[in-house]
């Protein structure tokens, strides 16, 4: 019996050893992956106006990019002025805070230029979001439903926080600065 565990080791020790190896291609086989899918996001991002959207759905898709990938699709969606790709690039960046993204330049893009249904859906999925802004562009739009449904949600979260608080997730909230003037408390 103890011969034939002696026999038996070398054999667990290369199934490892193979199979360790088999973990490492995959790595680099992914990563070699995310990198072409990189290249080609920031290639279309760069070339192709009003193509953040499919930039962004693509990125889901793949799992992953580099920083200069959600750079160059911040890029296009400020030079764009796409409140619908800056509403979720915000998100993104919501979610995974050490993306290189502004997202307060984001956010008040969809505040400034975005339908009161992005405005009403940043309210609602940010963890912190800019209630005053928001509260006062929906107002100021006289949209009579857009007003009812931001008043009623208001109205059971008067502090504004997001679902994520709303849920209980035990996640910190994080605040969202607003860029510099442009404060309002």
């Amino acid at each position: 019996m103890n011969d034939q565990s002696k026999n038996n080791q070398p054999v667990e020790q290369q199934a490892d050893g193979g199979q360790e190896f088999a973990v490492q291609a995959d790595i680099e086989k992914r990563r070699e992956y995310l990198k072409n899918e990189s290249k080609r996001l920031i290639d279309m991002a760069s070339n192709e106006p009003n193509s953040a959207l499919r930039c962004i759905h693509q990125l889901s898709v793949a799992g992953g990019a580099t920083e200069a990938t959600y750079v160059a699709i911040e890029q296009r969606v400020v030079s764009d002025q796409d409140a619908a790709g800056a509403y979720h690039l915000a998100l993104l960046a919501q979610n995974t805070p050490d993306l290189p993204i502004d997202a307060r330049q984001l956010i008040e893009l969809v505040v400034n230029k975005g339908s009161n249904d992005q405005r009403l859906a940043l309210l609602k999925n940010l963890p912190l979001p800019p209630v005053d802004m928001i509260k006062e562009k929906v107002l100021a739009s006289e949209d009579g439903e857009a007003i009812g449904q931001m008043n009623a949600y208001l109205q059971i979260n008067p502090e504004g926080y997001g679902s994520h608080h709303m849920l209980g997730s035990g996640q910190k909230d994080r605040i969202v600065p607003l860029s510099p003037g442009n404060s309002q408390n």
